[in-house]
C-alpha cells in the first residue's frame, strides 16, 4: 500500500525499524525458506511478542504496541491474534480505521472473509485510487461470495495509479494475461531498482490469483519469485509488509494439509 499512507497509522517509525530489521535478515535467496531460517525467523518474532505483551502491560493504552504486536503476530501466522491487537488500535483511535490496511489483509487471513472485504471498502472512501486494495477486495469477495459477485464487485478506477498497479488490476479484470504484464515491466525503459519493484509486485499478485484459484503449483512458482525478489523486504513498511505476506501465502501452499 503507499508508504504516505503510512504515515497516519501511529507509531510507523517504530515498525520500519524494529520489524524491519528481524525479517529482513532472513531474506532466502532460494526455493522456500529453509526449516533453520524459519525457526530463526519464528523465535525473533516469539521473542517480539513476548516483549510487547509485557509493555502493554505497563502501558495499555499505546496504540504502537498494539500496532507492532499486531504485526508480529501476523508474520508469525497467527491471524486472529493479529486482528485482534489492530481491532484494539482502532478501539483507542477510531479515526484511523478507514486508512488500516493491515487490518483487512489480516481478517482475509484469520477467514474473515466478509469483514475484511468491508475494511477494503472503507479503504477505498480513504484512497480511491490504489488498486492494491482493491485486489485485496477482490480476493475477500471472491471468498466470501464466489468468483461472479467478486468479479462483478470490482472497485472502478479512474485516476492514475503507481506502476504496475494499473496492468495488475486489469489482470483481475481478465483485460491482461500474467505474461503480458511480466513482459511489459521486462520491455519498460525503468531503472534496474523499479523493474525489480514492478517484478515484485507482479509475481506476488499474479501468485496470489493463482492460489485463489487452486492451481497450486503455478501459485508456488509466482510466489516463490516474490519471496526471492530483493527489493520487497528492503523497501520500507508497506512492501516488507506484502513481502512477508507473499512468504506466508508459499507456506501455506507448501505444509502438508490437515485434516478439520
Amino acid at each position: 500500500m503507499r508508504l504516505w499512507i503510512h504515515r497516519v497509522l501511529l507509531g510507523w517509525l517504530i515498525l520500519t525499524t524494529s520489524l524491519g530489521e528481524v525479517t529482513q535478515a532472513e531474506e532466502p535467496t532460494s526455493k522456500a525458506a529453509s526449516a533453520q531460517e524459519q525457526a530463526l525467523l519464528k523465535g525473533k518474532l516469539e521473542k517480539q511478542i513476548a516483549e510487547l505483551t509485557a509493555q502493554v502491560k505497563q502501558n495499555p493504552d499505546e496504540i504502537s504496541l498494539y500496532s507492532r504486536r499486531g504485526d508480529a503476530n501476523f508474520f508469525l501466522g497467527n491471524f486472529e491474534a493479529a486482528v485482534a491487537d489492530y481491532d484494539k488500535m482502532l478501539k483507542l483511535k477510531p479515526s484511523i480505521k478507514a486508512s488500516h490496511w493491515r487490518r483487512g489483509i489480516a481478517c482475509y487471513y484469520a477467514r474473515q472473509y466478509s469483514e475484511a472485504a468491508k475494511q477494503f471498502e472503507s479503504y477505498h472512501s480513504f484512497d480511491n485510487i490504489d488498486r492494491e486494495n482493491g485486489i485485496w477486495r477482490f480476493f475477500s469477495q471472491y471468498r466470501a461470495n464466489g468468483e461472479k459477485a467478486a468479479r462483478q464487485g470490482l472497485l472502478k478506477y479512474e485516476k492514475d495509479d503507481r506502476e504496475p498497479f494499473p496492468d495488475i488490476y486489469r489482470l483481475f479484470e481478465e483485460k491482461i494475461t500474467p505474461e503480458k504484464i511480466l513482459n511489459n515491466i521486462q520491455s519498460a525503459e525503468i531503472s534496474k531498482e523499479e523493474r525489480s519493484k514492478r517484478q515484485f509486485y507482479a509475481y506476488l499478485y499474479i501468485g496470489l490469483n493463482e492460489s485463489l484459484h487452486g492451481r497450486k503449483a503455478d501459485a508456488r512458482l509466482y510466489l516463490q519469485k516474490a519471496v526471492d525478489n530483493k527489493w520487497g523486504p528492503h523497501a520500507g513498511f508497506g512492501p516488507n509488509y506484502m513481502w512477508h505476506t507473499g512468504r506466508l501465502e508459499l507456506e501455506l501452499l507448501t505444509k502438508p494439509q490437515t485434516k478439520k
